[in-house]
């Protein structure tokens, strides 16, 4: 671990810089608002100012925060659609938004229009503060434009609360009414009709409660497409026959609807996804009340889902129908294809997935919006093989909001951010600490400085847990029991090589950042649970704990030897328990199919891959499911949109087509393929480092496997053996000797420089 080379020591101070978080402490501007009620709830208001400039400077970034979102209009221009993350890094603080305002604004005077939405309410992914408001401070050139009370504001009267169904109580987001006979049409200029703007209250400088300090806004503003025709545009009705309009979507996306139509005043319009119920549980929809003639809206809440359902009363007039899409600003770099077309369907589906799971949070999208760590840590590796930059930035987010949020007596708990939800599942710690966790995603981008910042935490956590006499865990069973859903549990190996996963990435924290006083605990413990994990577990056909009078857990035997727990004299046996036990949830489902490649079995692998994920396949849902089936037939209320069951994108990188760092931030790595029965193999992995790319053919005597390595790394190339045995190796048009190359059972090695590398093997 000590031997960094001088080139990886270079790229860590780099990302020491990049992933510092920036705060800002000198503030100039006022928190400003309208008083209300402390039980007010789902208040939208608007805040109007002028402003007048003598020149338009190339740049003028301006810092906006608010409980809970707003939208931002400069000189009638739309500048940001829903800005603002939900509260908090911490239990106490606040992020801030910095948008860049200069390509809008003119010379001369400028108006600037901010409408807030404050929910008023906690939920499982925000801590409600107390008190809606207002922050803006913007330099314009040698000048400060910021928030103050010259500014003016009026609680925009169009907005209110719908009846029952109201969204379930996880959800912060109240469902959205609004009424356009009280609208504002021309608030943005001004002119709010005939009523006044008010004068507002100043609530202090930052920092100053309950908003406490402010911290910079840690990943990008939303991808915003505009607004976009419904895919079957052309079919929609012109004029409304009564019956709902089901306006289809390209594939299950987050959105905001769109309406234009001519109608009398006082009709109401129901605006709502099929997802509307995701989960079994209500969550957001939009009720539209007319006033008379043409007019136009759009919700501000946003919906996913596969179509859009609007119940428009008979005899309106439809003039358009549009979404906007809006999504966590990452871009797909990953491709995985291969010659079954199964495999690459659940991957555009795994990605897909992971597209709507990334939003404020890397979260739960349905009945919740929730950062569960237990997903996380799954929906990490795809976004690491998946992503371009902007997806670690959503990574770095979770894994700060995890420690930052830590209580007092050392527990973690997810989700957070979070206000009416404090509880640990254990398991799921384990994990987020661990090998899979914080671990793998210093493998693959070498930030040293996120792992100082994590190391303590993780070492006060692992000190909760306590050890018996038979030198194996005594069961935690923490806030909820929870380590999978479905039956035939069996704990304590579940437990224990989650644990044990832990000190093993707890041992190599220690030793890159400098705690090397730590190791010695960390690998006791970690021998205790080696050794007597075979001793108590290990029964010569199975792993099984003497406290299971049931049948053979899935889950625990694949996590042994993910693990590393058991050796390769137990896989023969371990591959016959993956081939008959069948109890996982999707959730644990991704380390029982890893258990394979590590084995060496990738057609074992493949198979229960193509077993267990056919029904979600061969769906014309574009999403996976949180169980295997949906509704009362899946776990947890049967989402159809559930990030964890994502895993499969992972393998189909890091084993399938073989590419892994074997240095952290990809300095080294392999690639191995492991084919199974598989015969093609195209493959693209973003890095930090740059792409990787792998393409592999195999006939029966012939292999070919070409490999374009970034600049800068080091690659050990592993090229598949043919099953007919190889009498001749080319690289790149130059045969080599093949008894002067490494081999193994399943290899013969290269290790080559960047560059682009054409390997042939045949027969």
């Amino acid at each position: 671990m000590r031997c960094f080379s001088k080139s990886f020591r270079c790229m860590a101070a780099l990302l020491i810089s990049l992933s510092a978080v920036g705060q800002t402490t000198d503030w100039q501007a006022e928190w400003i608002g309208l008083p209300h009620a402390a039980r007010d709830t789902s208040i939208w208001t608007a805040f109007y100012k002028t402003y007048s400039i003598e020149n338009v400077p190339k740049t003028a970034y301006a810092k906006i925060a608010t409980d809970s979102k707003y939208w931002l209009w400069i000189n009638g221009k739309l500048v940001v659609f829903e800005g603002q993350l939900k509260r908090g890094p911490n239990p106490r603080d606040t992020y801030y938004d910095e948008v860049n305002l200069a390509p809008y604004l003119a010379k001369g005077k400028n108006t600037i229009a901010v409408l807030t939405w404050y929910w008023g309410r906690d939920g499982f992914n925000h801590k409600n503060s107390g008190q809606s408001a207002l922050l803006f401070e913007a330099t314009l050139g040698s000048e400060l434009l910021k928030s103050d009370t010259t500014w003016k504001a009026v609680e925009h009267p169009a907005f209110g609360h719908t009846g029952p169904p109201r969204p379930n109580y996880r959800l912060p987001e109240f469902n959205i009414h609004f009424d356009a006979r009280h609208d504002l049409p021309h608030w943005l200029l001004g002119d709010v009709g005939g009523r006044a703007w008010q004068s507002v209250v100043s609530y202090g400088v930052p920092p100053v409660a309950p908003w406490n300090k402010l911290e910079k806004r840690p990943i990008p503003m939303w991808y915003d497409s505009g607004l976009v025709a419904y895919e079957n545009d052309a079919e929609l009705y012109r004029t409304s026959s009564g019956d709902t309009v089901v306006a289809k979507l390209p594939k299950n996306i987050s959105i905001t609807p769109y309406l234009k139509i001519d109608a009398p005043s006082g009709l109401k319009i129901d605006i709502r996804t099929d997802n509307y119920k995701g989960g079994s549980e209500y969550n957001v929809r939009t009720e539209y009340v007319t006033r008379e003639g043409v007019q136009e809206f759009e919700t501000f809440g946003y919906m996913n889902g596969h179509e859009v359902r609007y119940a428009i009363p008979q005899g309106v007039k439809i003039l358009e129908l549009k979404y906007r899409e809006t999504r966590y600003d990452t871009e797909r770099v990953g491709v995985f294809v291969v010659d079954d077309p199964f495999y690459h369907v659940l991957w555009e589906k795994s990605y897909n997935t992971l597209n709507i799971n990334l939003r404020d949070a890397i979260q739960d999208p349905d009945r919740e919006r929730a950062q569960w760590w237990g997903d996380a840590v799954i929906l990490l590796g795809e976004i690491l093989y998946a992503c371009d930059g902007n997806g670690q930035l959503a990574i770095q987010k979770a894994i700060r909001n995890l420690v930052d949020w830590q209580k007092p007596d050392g527990a973690l708990y997810s989700p957070v951010p979070a206000g009416n939800w404090d509880r640990e599942l254990p398991a799921q710690m384990l994990a987020s600490i661990g090998k899979y966790g914080f671990w793998n995603y210093f493998r693959y981008t070498a930030d040293t400085a996120m792992m100082h910042h994590v190391y303590p935490a993780v070492k006060r956590y692992l000190q909760l847990w306590e050890f018996g006499e038979d030198g194996l865990l005594i069961h935690r069973p923490g806030d909820w029991d929870w380590l999978d859903w479905g039956d035939d549990i069996d704990t304590p190996l579940i437990e224990n090589a989650w644990y044990y996963m832990a000190l093993e990435a707890a041992i190599q924290l220690a030793d890159l950042t400098d705690n090397q006083v730590d190791i010695a605990d960390y690998q006791t413990a970690s021998a205790s649970i080696k050794s007597n994990f075979n001793r108590l577990f290990w029964n010569g056909t199975a792993y099984k704990s003497p406290s299971n009078h049931g049948t053979i857990d899935d889950r625990g035997n694949g996590l042994a030897v993910v693990a590393g727990l058991a050796d390769s004299s137990k896989y023969e046996a371990i591959k016959q328990v993956l081939k008959s036990e069948f109890h996982a949830s999707p959730y644990m489902e991704k380390y029982i199919l890893e258990s394979f490649f590590i084995m060496g079995d990738a057609e074992g692998g493949l198979a229960r891959m193509k077993k267990r994920y056919a029904n979600m396949v061969e769906s014309p849902l574009t999403t996976l499911w949180e169980g295997w089936g949906i509704g009362s037939a899946g776990y947890g209320g049967g989402s159809y949109n559930h990030g964890w069951s994502g895993g499969p994108l992972t393998l189909m990188h890091q084993y399938v087509a073989g590419i892994a760092p074997d240095r952290p931030g990809f300095e080294t790595f392999s690639i191995r393929p492991q084919l199974g029965m598989l015969n093609e193999i195209h493959c693209i992995t973003p890095t930090v480092k740059g792409n990787i790319t792998v393409d592999v053919k195999r006939a029966e005597d012939r292999l070919s496997m070409v490999a374009d390595i970034p600049p800068g790394t080091t690659a050990r190339v592993g090229i598949p053996k043919l099953k007919a045995g190889v009498s001749k190796i080319t690289v790149n048009d130059e045969e080599v000797r093949i008894s002067h190359l490494q081999e193994d059972d399943a290899y013969y090695y290269f290790e080559v420089k960047a560059g682009k590398w054409v390997f042939i093997t045949s027969k």
